[in-house]
């Protein structure tokens, strides 16, 4: 594998917060950067649950995406496979449920596949990926849990991060990087150090800054 991509959006998940309470000025530009994607984007059942897949009534249109959903509980169901389905090229379903909805639709979409794990490893997955789907390089737009996870595991070679001119604030609010705590000096090896390799000024006092992962 060449190059793993995380673009982390940060004001995606702000405005997912407040979405309904707020018209934040400029926000545009975030979507223009976060529709550059790679050809294979990764993502999770809840952020799709999130953002309403599972209540859509009408087909967007078409894009040359791959999808890679990482969905357990499941928070997918059949409207919201089916909405997927309709919007991306193909959708590559990873689980740990044997149970998982997606198995009764499988026959029904040609662009659905189903990678199932009995315990997730993501170094797995990703060579999986690799070997079977050719994808050697991978933009995520999950939550800060699944970025967490991703970089723990030392798995990310650049960072995309954008900037909203607001302060948030509070101990519930979601970070870039969630899930477990560093709790002593044997876990510092798994600190991941930046390298700036871009700053842009936008609109609106947005910045958008690109990072390069020191190994």
């Amino acid at each position: 594998m060449e190059k793993l991509v995380l673009a982390i959006m940060i004001v995606w998940m702000l405005i997912r917060i407040f979405q309904g309470l707020m018209d934040l000025k400029g926000l545009h530009q975030y979507y223009e950067l976060e529709s550059d994607t790679d050809f294979f984007s990764l993502n999770t059942g809840r952020v799709m649950e999130k953002i309403g897949v599972n209540d859509k009534t009408e087909y967007p249109e078409k894009v040359d995406v791959t999808f890679i959903i990482i969905d357990n509980k499941p928070h997918l169901n059949e409207k919201g496979i089916d909405y997927l389905c309709h919007w991306v090229k193909r959708l590559i379903l990873v689980t740990t449920n044997k149970d998982h909805v997606a198995y009764s639709l499988n026959d029904k979409y040609s662009n659905l596949d189903i990678l199932f794990y009995d315990d997730l490893d993501l170094s797995k997955m990703l060579e999986d990926l690799y070997n079977d789907y050719n994808v050697n390089r991978l933009t995520i737009q999950s939550g800060g849990s699944m970025n967490g996870l991703f970089v723990r595991d030392n798995l990310i070679d650049y960072v995309n991060i954008v900037i909203a001119p607001l302060l948030i604030g509070g101990k519930d609010v979601p970070t870039l990087i969630d899930g477990e705590s560093i709790k002593n000096s044997s876990e510092l090896s798994k600190l991941r150090a930046l390298e700036l390799i871009e700053c842009n000024r936008l609109k609106n006092s947005y910045i958008h800054l690109k990072y390069k992962v020191r190994k």
